[in-house]
């Protein structure tokens, strides 16, 4: 029973060949379209073809590659620092080592650091103020203020850097 399946399989597998390579030998109709080999083929209308110039002006050349080599150089790590798209204002516009801290004062039990900026002006800090793209004011001690900048990489880290400025007493 097997065998006769395997050879009606073949038988199948023979009559799909032949009709493959049989069927182009035993069309009658021609390449022109007449069904009469005797019969000389029917002339075409001349076609008008139109000459087409390619205008370069205005339009991007096709073969400049899509990645330059700058972009390709480029390798982006999971540990880039994601900058944030914040408005800096008063102190933010500042990097804690453009200031200068001048003096530091008690207030009750509150305290109160001034500093100088390279062209001499004056500014108040608060504990709590945000200072610079990433920085808050964490604490003002007696000669010192300690900013804490907290930066997020792409890998979603934290990163936190601590930055003294310190009191410069006369002479430094």
């Amino acid at each position: 029973m097997q065998c006769i399946h395997k050879i009606n399989i073949l038988c199948f597998a023979l009559l799909i060949a032949a009709g493959l390579f049989l069927a182009p030998a035993l069309a009658t109709e021609n390449v022109t379209g007449t069904t009469d080999p005797g019969q000389p083929p029917a002339e075409e209308p001349e076609q008008t073809l139109q000459k087409f110039d390619y205008q370069l002006e205005g339009r991007p050349d096709p073969f400049t590659p899509f990645i330059s080599d700058k972009a390709a150089t480029r390798i982006i790590g999971a540990d880039d620092i994601i900058e944030e798209d914040v408005e800096l204002t008063g102190m933010r516009l500042f990097e804690p080592g453009q200031l200068t801290l001048v003096a530091v004062m008690y207030t009750g039990d509150r305290r109160i650091a001034m500093v100088e900026d390279v062209t001499g002006k004056g500014y108040i800090l608060n504990e709590g103020m945000p200072i610079g793209r990433r920085g808050i004011i964490s604490r003002i001690d007696g000669e010192q203020v300690t900013v804490i900048e907290t930066a997020h990489t792409r890998a979603g880290r934290e990163l936190e850097n601590t930055i003294v400025i310190r009191l410069n007493k006369e002479g430094d």
